[in-house]
């Protein structure tokens, strides 16, 4: 079944259950950054060990996105989502009542493997409730959910878990899994599949030397977000001396500028892809520099962290609109393969700042975020010398070929 009448709403409800999923993901993912102080007080582990909590969810979105993706090639989308979904409640309702670090540890990574691929299925069948001139809108929509989340989901769930015990925010996540599930057993339609290009064309389109380098950029910006933004709160409360309860709009404000990053962000790679794309790095990498003095003033840290949100998501649309032009043949593995290593570089970067704080403390994370900024710099401008290399090589083929 698809929706292709001109007289429906622009976005059908149908779509609104997949971006309450895309919500609950996001949610899930991120607010855990809010409560790192709780949940290491509550389980009795230090703060490193917590942000662990971190790394995990982002090993087992690396490692789920694809093999689910390879496993459940052929199963019909709705029962796929489905699926999902339900793998997504039951991790974070043991998440919820956990008693120990260890099965803490265990049911996130249960919930992280459904959600690449929950993204990656639910923009495909996003894309065909709506006519095709919407397709891009609807798609959009359902990401949106992730902003959100960071907007009005991560902070609203950090209050919930400073007011009534970390466990109630991940309480509160199982229910909105629930209400997505409903919807998306009740609203989303059956979609008959079109054929799919063969796996070992995915794979292709995957290894191909340009992809792996732009994943390979992309991994480094993710790195550089989450080994700053993992901790986050023992920062803004040790350093720049904020109440825990200030901490959660500092996080909304956070939010906003991620939501301005993705657009502006969009806007940009839709201009100018590459130039846009090395620009950003170069400012990230400043901003984040900045931020190591930044956090000793209130007032420039809250300033210094909206921009910071605007530029760390900024690279974002320009990473992912890159993956589908070079594997444009082939590109639901590769898409979904972003996913993963974009999750790579999230656990690399949250170990890496652990790392920095048990040896040199949390004023120094900054400068490892900076650090990380500045090599997916260079592997942006490595992606640009390769491409013109590659270009140079075909042009001098097809001149040879021409005078012969």
């Amino acid at each position: 079944m698809e929706i292709t009448n001109s007289n429906k709403p622009r976005f059908p409800f149908p779509l609104l259950c997949l971006t309450l999923g895309a919500f609950a993901i996001g949610m899930t993912e991120f607010v855990i950054m809010g409560l790192l102080p709780n949940v290491a007080h509550d389980l009795q582990v230090t703060i490193p060990q917590a942000g662990m909590l971190i790394t995990s969810y982002a090993l087992g979105v690396a490692a789920g996105a694809p093999v689910l993706t390879i496993l459940t090639h052929r199963l019909p989308q709705k029962k796929l989502l489905v699926l999902l979904v339900s793998m997504f409640i039951f991790g974070n309702l043991v998440s919820a009542i956990a008693p120990t670090y260890p099965l803490l540890i265990a049911a996130r990574v249960l919930t992280a493997l459904s959600h690449g691929t929950f993204l990656g299925v639910g923009t495909i069948i996003a894309s065909r409730l709506v006519p095709p001139e919407k397709r891009a809108g609807a798609v959009s929509l359902v990401l949106a959910g992730l902003t959100i989340a960071n907007i009005v989901g991560v902070p609203f769930g950090t209050f919930v878990g400073q007011q009534f015990g970390w466990r109630a925010s991940f309480g509160a996540i199982t229910l909105l899994g629930l209400v997505a599930l409903v919807g998306i057993i009740r609203f989303i339609p059956v979609i008959r599949q079109d054929g799919h290009a063969s796996l070992a064309k995915e794979i292709r389109g995957v290894l191909n030397p340009q992809v792996l380098l732009i994943l390979l950029t992309g991994a480094l910006g993710c790195g550089s977000l989450f080994a700053l933004f993992t901790y986050i709160t023992p920062i803004l409360e040790s350093i720049s001396g904020f109440a825990e309860h200030s901490v959660a709009w500092i996080l909304v404000l956070f939010g906003i500028g991620v939501t301005i990053g993705n657009m502006l962000g969009g806007k940009l790679a839709d201009w100018k892809l590459m130039p846009s794309l090395i620009a950003n790095f170069a400012a990230l990498a400043v901003i984040l520099a900045l931020l190591t003095l930044a956090f000793r003033e209130p007032v420039l840290a809250v300033v210094t962290v909206f921009v910071w949100g605007i530029a760390a998501f900024g690279i974002l649309p320009g990473i992912q609109l890159r993956i589908l032009n070079l594997a444009h043949e082939a590109p639901l593995l590769a898409s979904t393969s972003s996913h993963s290593v974009l999750n790579l570089g999230n656990a690399g970067g949250a170990y890496l700042g652990g790392v920095v704080i048990t040896h040199a403390g949390l004023s120094q994370v900054p400068l490892l975020a900076s650090g990380l900024a500045v090599l997916g710099l260079v592997a942006a401008l490595g992606s640009v010398a390769l491409e013109r290399k590659v270009s140079a090589r075909v042009a001098a083929r097809r001149a040879a070929v021409g005078s012969s």
